[in-house]
C-alpha cells in the first residue's frame, strides 16, 4: 500500500532549481534512504514534504489526500513527523518535559495522558534514567533519542529523519538502528536522509539518489550503490 507520494516535485530559490521534478514514492512498512552529496536537496525535499517549504509546482500526498502547501501543524497532526539535522530541544526544559510537548502538539490528549505517553516512549528509546536531565547534561546520542523520541510522541505513520546518525560512534550507529528497526516493526513507515553509508546498506530496502536536485538513481541497495553515476556523484570508488 501507497502511503507517500511525491509526484514531479520542483522547488526554487531565485535562480537555484534544489528539486527538478522529483519523484518518491513510499509503501506502508517501507524504509526507504535518500542520499546523494551535500547541498543535492535531500533536506529541501523533507521540507516540502512537512510543509515547511511550498513546491513551486508537483504535488505531495499522503494516503491519497493533497498535502503540498499544508502547514507543518497540519501535516504532524495528519501522522508524519521528522527529526532535524541539528536538534534544537527546548534547553531550559527537561527530557522528559521536551517529549510532553510532542505528545500535546499531537493532539486531543489531556496533560496526564500525554505525560504517561512520553515517560513510556523516552522508556522505549533508551532515556528513562535520564528523563528529568536537561539536554545539556546528556550525550550527543541521547539527543538524538530525544529528537527522535519527540517526533515518536506525535504517533506518526511515517518518520523523517534527517542524519540521525550524524557524530555517533560505530558502537552508538548499531544501538540507533536495532532501534529503528523496532520502530518499524511496531508499523511505522520510515524516510530517512542519512551519510553513513553502512547505516544506510544495513536498514533500507530501497534507496534514491539526488544530485543537483534531480533523481539519478532508485532501487534496492546493493544495484544503487554500483550503479556508475551514483559513484561518480556521491560514492566514489570505493562501492565499485
Amino acid at each position: 500500500m501507497e502511503i507517500l507520494k511525491a509526484e514531479k516535485v520542483t522547488k526554487k530559490f531565485g535562480d537555484l532549481v534544489a528539486l527538478d521534478a522529483v519523484d518518491v514514492s513510499l509503501g506502508k512498512g517501507d524504509i526507504l534512504g535518500m542520499i546523494g552529496p551535500n547541498g543535492s536537496g535531500k533536506t529541501t525535499m523533507f521540507n516540502v514534504v512537512s510543509g515547511v517549504y511550498r513546491p513551486v509546482s508537483g504535488e505531495v500526498y499522503f494516503k491519497d489526500e493533497r498535502i503540498s502547501g499544508r502547514n507543518p501543524y497540519y501535516i504532524c497532526r495528519k501522522g508524519i513527523a521528522r527529526t532535524f539535522q541539528i536538534a534544537q530541544p527546548f534547553s531550559q526544559m527537561t527530557l522528559l518535559e521536551n517529549v510532553l510537548v510532542g505528545a500535546m502538539w499531537g493532539g486531543g490528549i489531556s496533560l496526564s495522558k500525554g505525560r504517561d505517553r512520553a515517560e513510556e516512549i523516552l522508556q522505549f528509546v533508551g532515556l528513562g534514567d535520564t528523563m528529568n536531565l536537561v539536554p545539556d547534561e546528556v550525550t550527543t546520542e541521547d539527543r538524538r533519542r530525544l529528537e527522535l523520541a519527540r517526533a515518536l510522541a506525535t504517533e506518526p505513520e511515517i518518520l523523517l529523519l534527517d542524519e540521525m546518525m550524524a557524530g555517533l560512534t560505530p558502537t552508538e550507529i548499531e544501538q540507533a538502528l536495532a532501534l529503528l528497526r523496532e520502530i518499524n516493526k511496531r508499523g511505522i513507515t520510515i524516510f530517512m536522509v542519512e551519510h553513513i553509508m553502512r547505516a544506510v546498506m544495513s536498514i533500507c530496502n530501497r534507496i534514491i539518489v539526488l544530485n543537483y536536485g534531480k533523481v539519478i538513481a532508485e532501487g534496492f541497495p546493493k544495484d544503487v550503490v554500483k550503479n556508475e553515476e551514483v559513484i561518480k556523484a556521491y560514492l566514489g570508488e570505493r562501492y565499485v
